[in-house]
């Protein structure tokens, strides 16, 4: 392990992290203990994240939660269920993520793309809803923290034409239409990855069975006890 990665890996390990509170407005005298509940997070998923970036992290909650009225990004208000079901939610397929290029299709506020962002600077994120007041707000929140990784556009998938190594997605219902709106935007030996709660039907993954090698990986959110699954795929050589 190099020596940059052995000290982002110490400051996560850490059961307690400083996080100062200065450009924060809605977490508040909240933000010590949210920050604790990261770290803890973050080193139960093993992930090697710096003190940096797990402030931004932070910063990206409080962002959404602050544009979360006029914008309608999402349903949850709860700084720590947000933090939870969002963010903590979205780290957890960090290490199972396939390596390249990342589309996310539907992504809304950003989840899970920006995510990936903060977390692997190195690979391009591309931010992809045909809601223009979410793109318009990953725009900005892209903008204030430095990620030079991400590309938020506003399209239908339909009318977006480039291919990418990884293709995710964590607001399909269906397995199967995920696949479809998906497939033609990945590149040759590339995988799609869709975000789940339950393992999808033994009749969705017959449907795809014959065309598609399936990998269902559990996932283990911290502090969060629904069940949360990655669904890997990849095509099979015709």
């Amino acid at each position: 392990m190099s020596a940059s990665a052995k000290n982002s890996s110490s400051s996560a390990s850490m059961d307690t992290i400083n996080i100062d509170p200065t450009g924060f407005v809605k977490l508040g005298a909240q933000l010590p203990k949210l920050a604790n509940t990261l770290a803890q997070a973050i080193n139960e998923l093993g992930l090697p994240l710096s003190e940096m970036q797990q402030r931004t992290l932070l910063l990206y909650l409080d962002q959404l939660l602050l544009w979360n009225k006029a914008y309608n990004l999402t349903a949850i208000t709860d700084p720590e269920e947000a933090l939870i079901k969002h963010v903590i939610d979205c780290l957890s397929i960090i290490t199972h993520l396939p390596a390249g290029s990342l589309l996310d299709i539907g992504t809304g506020a950003g989840l899970p793309a920006v995510i990936v962002a903060i977390c692997q600077p190195d690979r391009q994120c591309t931010a992809l809803d045909s809601n223009q007041k979410k793109i318009r707000f990953i725009k900005q929140i892209s903008s204030e923290l430095g990620l030079s990784n991400m590309q938020p556009i506003a399209s239908r998938i339909e009318a977006h034409e480039a291919s990418y190594a990884v293709v995710t997605s964590r607001a399909f219902a269906s397995l199967i239409d995920f696949v479809e709106v998906a497939q033609p935007r990945l590149a040759d030996g590339g995988f799609l990855c869709a975000m789940k709660g339950k393992v999808p039907s033994e009749e969705e993954l017959q449907a795809l069975d014959s065309d598609w090698h399936i990998k269902t990986i559990r996932l283990t959110v911290p502090r969060l006890h629904d069940s949360r699954h990655l669904i890997e795929m990849s095509a099979k050589e015709s």
